[in-house]
């Protein structure tokens, strides 16, 4: 059996990693790189491996970076099923085609504002393909073993990370070799999703180091978040918050709600500006069971919050003018309606700008918690004048200690660790701290670079 590394090597997007034998391809996710465009480019790159050759695809979770190019992989020819967990299969029903959606937009106001260097420019894939690669999609329950291609057993575990989430145990039968991809690792104490389920075996471990080279900080979110809410509605303006529309935004509506419910903050309103966060958070309630809140708490999450549904409703926030909080995707400010709100709110010294967790390199976020004195959006650069804040121990990500407290957790002993999903210093220190803690054999592998496992 062999693995080849397809993606995530020096960077945190673009998962993909290709399992093989003389006879099968097995793709472990396919997501789409973000961030600065040199990785952006790669989206719009032949793949790797001819499409048609891939036997089968199995997902971690469904985020973008582990999922989004599913929709292109169909259109050039993949032809088999894509597995993955419940939740995850509900999750891609509103991401992958939101996803489209917003590339159609996005190419359609490039095109009216001219702002692109094409002539016409085209999306990656349309909402028409993403319903047409959901079409291959079927669920499995966790620790349900399955056969996606012939001769390679798999199985999902719980990762913590997302609902859904999983690390993707991969038994070849003829080698009897099991492969362990932990996916995004969760949190050991996360405020709404539970911890992730050791691991107890594995020849072959490729392990995530988004927050290889570092820890998030010791202060408590709530308290944070208190203090930025208050300061800015004292003075009349707005906290805006890009988040996730998976994980983060049901997170940020839970603490929200808390800290009003206890008095914390004042009585202001909550807007939820995102079609994909408002459906994730219905699907969110319905698989309750996989998170620590109970039904109730995610009626107070709807009841609670002000669900903005169409574009009208946006552009009608946009021009709000009194105190309120509004959660809106993306998380690293790279698309969708969070940008409009960015152009009207970032220029007022009175607004905050909240980021809660890790920014990618190249991407809007990542130049704004950095400081930067302007922002370039639709085509035009726009000053920074609002105070931005980004919010680390909200990150759905476990750091390196906590990654390293669950490898220690299960009863582990693999011969090889690959190290990906991290820009090139974190993925290399956490290499570093593996072999300090356990003697693990531990490497940080090349883009496209294909080992015996």
């Amino acid at each position: 059996m062999k693995l080849r590394f397809l993606g995530a090597t020096g960077t945190v997007t673009g998962s993909r990693y290709l399992l093989s034998d003389d006879t099968h391809r097995l793709l472990v996710d396919c997501g789409m790189y973000q961030g600065v465009k040199t990785l952006r480019r790669r989206n719009w790159a032949d793949f790797p491996v001819e499409p048609s050759t891939i036997n089968a695809v199995v997902l971690t979770h469904a985020h973008i970076d582990h999922t989004g190019y599913l929709p292109a992989l169909v259109k050039k020819g993949f032809q088999g099923k894509i597995y993955c967990t419940k939740a995850t299969h509900d999750l891609c029903k509103v991401l992958l085609p939101d996803a489209g959606f917003l590339q159609e937009e996005d190419a359609k106001y490039a095109f009216r504002k001219k702002f692109s260097k094409h002539e016409k420019p085209e999306p990656l894939f349309t909402e028409k393909d993403a319903w047409e690669a959901l079409k291959h999609f079927e669920s499995l329950h966790y620790h349900e073993t399955f056969e996606p291609v012939k001769g390679m057993e798999v199985t999902f575990t719980p990762a913590g990370h997302i609902l859904g989430s999983s690390c993707v145990h991969v038994h070849h039968k003829e080698t009897d070799r099991t492969v362990v991809f932990s996916g995004d690792v969760g949190r050991q104490n996360d405020i709404i999703m539970r911890p992730p389920e050791p691991i107890q075996k594995a020849d072959v471990l490729v392990c995530e180091s988004t927050y290889g080279d570092r820890k998030h900080a010791e202060t408590d979110p709530e308290t944070e978040l208190t203090d930025i809410i208050k300061r800015t509605a004292g003075r009349g303006g707005i906290v805006l918050i890009p988040a996730f529309a998976v994980g983060r935004a049901q997170m940020l509506l839970y603490v929200i709600h808390k800290i009003m419910s206890e008095g914390r903050i004042p009585k202001l309103p909550v807007f939820l500006n995102s079609p994909m966060a408002i459906r994730a958070t219905e699907i969110f309630c319905k698989h309750h069971k996989e998170h620590k809140l109970d039904p109730a708490h995610c009626e107070l999450i709807d009841s609670n919050t002000t669900f903005v549904r169409t574009v009208e409703e946006s552009i009608k926030l946009d021009s709000s003018r009194y105190p309120c909080v509004i959660i809106s995707a993306s998380g690293m400010a790279s698309g969708g309606r969070v940008l409009h709100h960015l152009k009207t709110l970032l220029p007022n010294e009175r607004n905050s700008i909240v980021f809660a967790g890790f920014q990618a390199p190249g991407t809007r976020g990542d130049a704004l918690v950095n400081g930067a004195e302007s922002v370039k959006i639709h085509g035009e650069y726009w000053p920074v004048r609002a105070d931005v804040f980004n919010l680390d121990s909200l990150s759905a990500h476990g750091d390196y200690g906590e990654i390293l407290a669950w490898l220690d957790q299960g009863s582990l002993k693999p011969d090889k660790v690959y190290v990906t999903h991290g820009e090139i210093v974190a993925s290399d220190v956490m290499r570093k701290r593996i072999f300090e803690r356990f003697g693990w054999d531990a490497e940080v592998p090349d883009l496209l670079e294909e080992n015996n496992v």
